[in-house]
C-alpha cells in the first residue's frame, strides 16, 4: 500500500466531467411534461417501516402490531405513509432535486392506496412547469408531480413539490 493520499473532490461538476452518472438537472434541463421513470424501484420490508416507525415515534398499532393489524379495515399491517412518501421522494432526487438550492415547498400529498410489507414502489415524476426567477438569474422554480405505485399498478402516493434549481448558464 501507498502512503501517498488520493486527492478527493465533492465538486459535483468536476465529478460528472469525469464520466460519473448526472445527479439531478440544471434549470435549463427540465422541459414541461417530460416525464422521468425513477431507477430502482424500491420494495418495502417490515424491518424497515418498524425501524421507521421506531425513530419517529410512530407506534399506531396498524404498523406495528399483527395482532391488532390483523382485525383491521386492511387484515393486515400497513406500512406508515410518511416511509413511503419519504422513499417516493428520495427515488426521485437523482433526476430531480439532485442540483437543488432548495426544496421549497410540498403540496397534495395523498396516499390513495396502501402499502403492505414486501411491496415494491415505482416511482415516477412529471415536470409541470419551469420558471426563471425573475429577481436571480442564476436560478429558477421548477414544479413537478411525484407518483408512487405499486407492483400491482395500483397509485399508492403521489404529491407535488416545488424545487429551486440552479441554471447551468445563468442569463
Amino acid at each position: 500500500m501507498s502512503d501517498e493520499k488520493h486527492q478527493l473532490s465533492t465538486d459535483q461538476a468536476e465529478r460528472e466531467a469525469s464520466g460519473a452518472h448526472a445527479y439531478g438537472r440544471y434549470l435549463e434541463e427540465f422541459e414541461v411534461g417530460a416525464v422521468y421513470k425513477h431507477w430502482p424501484a424500491k420494495t418495502v420490508t417490515e424491518a424497515e417501516d418498524h425501524l421507521f416507525c421506531l425513530l419517529t415515534m410512530n407506534h399506531h398499532p396498524l404498523h406495528v402490531n399483527d395482532v391488532y393489524a390483523k382485525e383491521s379495515q386492511q387484515g393486515r399491517n400497513v406500512v406508515v405513509g410518511p416511509l413511503v412518501y419519504s422513499l417516493a421522494l428520495v427515488m426521485s432526487v437523482s433526476d430531480v432535486s439532485g442540483k437543488a438550492i432548495a426544496n421549497l415547498a410540498t403540496e397534495e400529498l395523498s396516499h390513495p392506496n396502501p402499502v403492505f410489507h414486501g411491496d415494491t414502489l415505482f416511482v415516477e415524476t412529471e415536470v409541470l412547469d419551469v420558471k426563471p426567477s425573475k429577481s436571480k438569474p442564476d436560478r429558477g422554480i421548477v414544479k413537478v408531480h411525484t407518483r408512487a405505485f405499486n407492483q400491482d399498478g395500483l397509485l399508492v402516493a403521489e404529491f407535488k413539490r416545488l424545487v429551486l434549481v440552479p441554471r447551468k448558464n445563468p442569463a
